[in-house]
């Protein structure tokens, strides 16, 4: 994994009043707790910060068995008492500090790595975004974690609003036999070859398809597919 360095120390309160895509802290802190794959809370001057894992989604811990697991792999890499530096980027609407979280690299981008939680779009041009959805990229060849399922599982994002898809993957356990390395039966066609922008010809399938894991169809990695079809 990519080593990112580590910002000069500034103190907390200018860089959130500012609130910008760029704000960005470096500042010792303690772990205290892990609360799912992409929220934890640490110790900083002597005060408790709940901190939300910038630019990832992680699944829900009712997505068994992948919530739990992905939890568990975020206890694995930040052990309690184990000391953090944050990168604050924003204040989520529950007051949490949103951040990338670094112990020897980023936690946050070695959690798309192995798998335990899916690149956060819409909030990527906070983080690294070549990184980041390399790292997705490669999780997926490997079917790691959350790509264990074809497709990968429902997005979290789609579990917190009923989205389609949500009971079957929900229960569904990681297969234990080997899968095929194609981005989903659903995004090929009957002679085998993946689909072209054409053939999907709808501009709202392809972004289903592509919030499926399908990233070929997003050819210049802004987060859009098939931008011909608009």
């Amino acid at each position: 994994m990519r080593q990112l360095t580590t910002a000069v120390p500034v103190l907390l309160g200018p860089c959130l009043a500012a609130l910008g895509p760029f704000c960005q802290l470096a500042s010792a802190a303690t772990v205290v707790s892990i609360g799912d794959g992409d929220t934890i809370s640490v110790l900083e001057r002597g005060q408790t910060l709940k901190v939300r894992l910038a630019c990832i989604d992680a699944p829900e811990t009712a997505q068994r068995p992948f919530g739990l697991a992905s939890r568990n792999h975020l206890r694995s890499l930040l052990p309690l008492g184990s000391t953090v530096s944050l990168r604050v980027k924003a204040l989520d609407r529950y007051g949490r500090s949103v951040a990338e979280v670094f112990s020897r690299g980023s936690i946050n981008l070695a959690m798309v790595q192995l798998g335990q939680a899916y690149v956060y779009r819409p909030y990527l041009g906070r983080c690294d975004r070549g990184a980041y959805l390399a790292a997705e990229r490669q999780a997926q060849s490997q079917r790691l974690g959350v790509w264990a399922v074809p497709g990968g599982i429902t997005r979290p994002w789609d579990f917190r609003h009923g989205g389609a898809g949500q009971r079957r993957f929900a229960t569904q356990p990681a297969p234990l036999t080997p899968i095929r390395t194609v981005a989903s039966p659903h995004a090929l066609l009957p002679s085998g070859g993946a689909y072209t922008c054409t053939q999907i010809g709808s501009f709202a399938r392809a972004q289903d398809l592509l919030r499926q894991g399908h990233s070929d169809l997003d050819r210049n990695g802004d987060g859009v597919a098939c931008e011909s079809l608009r």
